[in-house]
């Protein structure tokens, strides 16, 4: 009966705060670690890891023991796609669907407004220790960034911010 068995601790990783809650964690091929905590992914690098907030998180991969976690910056309130990350998991515990549960949970509402002979998403997404929603946009594929665009990014983010402020 495994009922008083041991629970295995996590790694120690560097950056980690002490109010700062493990999820769960993989041993990845290389003996590092993929460690998920309430903050988002902190993912082995070189030299240290470093963290990948849950509302930067754009699309996570989990095949053939493989997890892909593309990471997007915030450049003047776009989200642009960083190149993913992969690491090949030797012990993947729970970690995929604790991934995959937490960047599900993260976002709150999205939507696509056809603008200039293109597409924006605009996403709301929550970010850990903050009350309420942040709003980002994503020029879709095959959409210009035009002056044009621009200008109907700010002005449907400057509304729907200011719902979001409305309903609090």
């Amino acid at each position: 009966m495994a009922l008083f068995a041991k629970r295995e601790k996590p790694p120690v990783v560097d950056g980690v705060e002490k109010d700062e809650r493990v999820l769960s964690w993989a041993d990845t091929s290389d003996g590092g670690a993929v460690v998920a905590t309430s903050r988002g992914v902190w993912w082995p690098g070189s030299d240290e890891h470093r963290l990948i907030a849950w509302q930067h998180i754009d699309k996570v991969v989990w095949r053939d023991g493989i997890i892909a976690i593309t990471e997007a910056e915030v450049v003047d309130d776009l989200l642009v796609d960083r190149h993913p990350v992969s690491a090949l998991l030797d012990k993947p515990r729970d970690l995929p669907p604790v991934v995959r549960k937490r960047v599900e949970a993260n976002i709150v509402r999205s939507e696509v407004l056809t603008v200039g002979g293109g597409a924006v998403r605009f996403v709301a997404r929550r970010v850990p220790g903050r009350d309420g929603v942040h709003w980002w946009a994503r020029i879709e594929p095959g959409t210009s960034d035009t002056e044009t665009v621009r200008a109907a990014i700010s002005a449907r983010l400057a509304l729907l911010r200011a719902e979001a402020e409305g309903s609090r």
